[in-house]
């Protein structure tokens, strides 16, 4: 996001939790500590919009109670607290990036639109969601314009995660279970198109107090992508068949049975209003995207 807004001749003011680990982002580039309050005018100072793409994704292991808690204190109330801080110092634009989760696990056919009903699945996602709603009351308070994003899984260079550890899978040569998911279809987003989205939703009069609902335009089943990546890493993928069921039993035994959903069942984001009200088309394909994303 840095390096394109910067390329595009915009002046950037980073929150970052540590400081001292973007000395190399080079002149023009200030850097405000977001987990410091006190510093948080100077660095809003002067600017016009605000994206805000920090979030906690993951907690260690523990009770649930205390894992909702470490996700309401980063996503919910630092969220609002930035955006009220924003607000007083005259930013006009709030962009928050939300999670494709606040409608659910899975779509079960019927693409996700930014008018359904949100059924948050997680922690995070509910976080996300309660996030959501603060913002809503933060601009009917104080005219502030919110904008939220909601992608879903976000692919590229270094990708942590399920998507990280299937390319990292596919590059090893390790026999994946996977030939018989092909009745699904999941929606992805490249981290090149959601940065390029989250550009046009800071500048795009439309884009004001909406939900942009984002992926690449192209679905995919999960042994799909499986091969779409071993083709961007010039590599056949290993994969062998085993019934849906008996996955599903031993993900669940695993502590996994969320697993079974991301691999087996779909998620697809209908992106058409996203495309009308923007104006917006994807900027790389899903092949150039992947291609992108295992190159380094």
């Amino acid at each position: 996001m840095v390096d394109r807004l910067v390329g595009a001749g915009h002046a950037v003011e980073a929150f970052v939790r540590n400081p001292a680990s973007v000395d190399g982002w080079g002149p023009g580039i200030g850097v405000t500590s977001i987990l410091h309050p006190d510093g948080w005018q100077r660095g809003l100072s002067g600017c016009t919009a605000f994206v805000h793409c920090a979030a906690r994704a993951h907690v260690p292991s523990g009770p649930a109670r205390q894992a909702a808690e470490a996700f309401r204190e980063a996503n919910v109330r630092l969220t609002l607290a930035l955006a009220r801080e924003a607000a007083r110092s005259g930013v006009r634009r709030f962009v928050f990036v939300s999670s494709i989760g606040v409608h659910g696990a899975s779509s079960h056919g019927n693409p996700f639109r930014p008018d359904d009903q949100p059924a948050p699945h997680t922690p995070y996602a509910v976080s996300k969601f309660e996030a959501e709603r603060g913002l809503r009351e933060v601009a009917r308070e104080t005219g502030l314009e919110v904008v939220v994003v909601r992608p879903p899984l976000v692919y590229g260079p270094n990708a942590p995660g399920n998507f990280g550890s299937l390319v990292r899978m596919v590059g090893n040569g390790w026999p994946l279970p996977l030939a018989r998911a092909t009745g699904n279809r999941r929606s992805f987003i490249a981290l090149d198109n959601l940065v390029d989205l989250l550009m046009s939703s800071a500048v795009h009069p439309a884009a004001a107090n909406r939900i942009i609902l984002a992926s690449d335009g192209e679905d995919l089943s999960t042994a799909e992508l499986v091969g779409r990546i071993g083709k961007a890493m010039r590599k056949s993928p290993r994969m062998f068949p085993v019934p849906k069921v008996v996955m599903k039993l031993a993900l669940s035994a695993a502590g996994r049975p969320d697993a079974y959903k991301s691999l087996f069942e779909s998620l697809q984001v209908d992106i058409s209003e996203t495309r009308r009200l923007l104006g917006w088309t994807p900027v790389v394909s899903v092949d150039k995207g992947l291609a992108r994303a295992v190159s380094r």
